[in-house]
């Protein structure tokens, strides 16, 4: 199997964790597109979908998919979205596609978080992927001499504003061992948004597409 025929392996495996009659929290990215891709095939089944991006949403309306705000929805069963980097623990960096602080916002609603990947995004331990960290325009400066203080090397992201109109940080070669200790000092940084590290809130269930099998591992 190719690396994107891993990938619609996973996101096809997902669909057994769809409930009917239900909204399904819907993230960002190539894996994420195939799953919505698969989700069409049983619109008919579900209420529709909440997005947590621009170009998610616009893919799932392409389809037919009705998409709801966040705010009217009391209960999200199921959230489906990828990862930059997965580790056994099921935490996770995030937010390649610059969508990661609504990506964390659908995933702390969400009563189960999936991660679909393929076997390429699994690591022992975080960072070799940069960290992206979601900035308050005016602050970047600022958040960018700070994240040096926490051991990274933080780079702009030229040309990307993110659908909340923020502009992203990648921290390169950051001590990631601790996440959620990481976690917490960077969000504590004023002018951050929020940082692509999901580590408090991991993945409750982690699905792998690999050239011999789809794998589906729950956290214990």
């Amino acid at each position: 199997m190719t690396q994107d025929e891993m990938k619609k392996a996973a996101a096809v495996k997902a669909l057994e964790f769809i409930q009917d009659g239900t909204i399904v929290g819907v993230g960002t990215g190539s894996t994420v597109n195939h799953f919505i891709d698969a989700l069409a095939g049983i619109k008919g089944r579900i209420r529709g979908a909440v997005s947590s991006s621009e170009e998610s949403s616009k893919r799932l309306k392409g389809h037919g998919i009705e998409v709801f705000d966040l705010n009217s929805v009391d209960v999200l069963d199921v959230y489906i979205d990828g990862a930059d980097e997965v580790t056994e623990h099921l935490q996770m960096i995030k937010g390649g596609g610059a969508a990661l602080t609504r990506e964390k916002i659908v995933a702390a609603v969400a009563k189960t978080f999936i991660c679909i990947v393929d076997d390429s995004k699994q690591v022992p331990v975080l960072g070799q992927f940069p960290l992206p960290v979601e900035v308050i325009p005016m602050a970047r400066s600022y958040v960018a001499r700070e994240l040096v203080k926490l051991g990274g090397d933080p780079v702009y992201r030229q040309g990307v504003v993110t659908d909340n109109g923020n502009v992203i940080l990648d921290v390169h070669n950051m001590d990631l061992s601790a996440p959620s200790e990481m976690e917490d000092k960077i969000n504590a940084l004023v002018g951050v948004v929020t940082n692509g590290l999901f580590a408090h809130r991991g993945a409750d269930i982690l699905i792998t597409g690999s050239p011999q099998r789809v794998s589906v591992r729950e956290l214990n």
